[in-house]
């Protein structure tokens, strides 16, 4: 899909953490309750939240996010059967223009070579 999205993940980090720096407040705020509260075990396990995280994400067009559920979700054992699974439910409900989006999803995945 043309430049490396692993760069373009590598970039991306960098320029979160350059954000964090700039409103510290807000990450206190951001991250610590609300992340913490959603993104641990409970009636649903943290993979399967990630999974819907990337399925909502695929839906919103958001790059970013798409790249760092699809991280955090191999992070915690997600296996590309398991994540294809979860962008078709997105496909599902959102046709070709969520389809366009789990393409992000396979390119981020073939530069990791998790598949060919």
């Amino acid at each position: 899909m043309g430049d490396s999205i692993l760069k373009y993940e590598e970039k991306m980090w960098q320029l979160f953490e350059t954000t964090k720096n700039e409103m510290p407040s807000l990450v206190e705020a951001y991250y610590g309750p609300v992340k913490d509260a959603v993104y641990t075990d409970g009636s649903l396990d943290t993979k399967t939240k990630r999974l819907m995280s990337l399925a909502v994400a695929v839906q919103a067009g958001c790059k970013d996010c798409i790249i760092s559920q699809t991280s955090k979700a191999l992070e915690l054992g997600a296996t590309p059967a398991e994540i294809f699974e979860t962008c078709s439910v997105a496909i599902s409900m959102g046709g070709t223009l969520a389809w366009s989006q789990v393409l992000v999803v396979a390119d981020y995945l073939r530069e990791k070579e998790i598949i060919q």
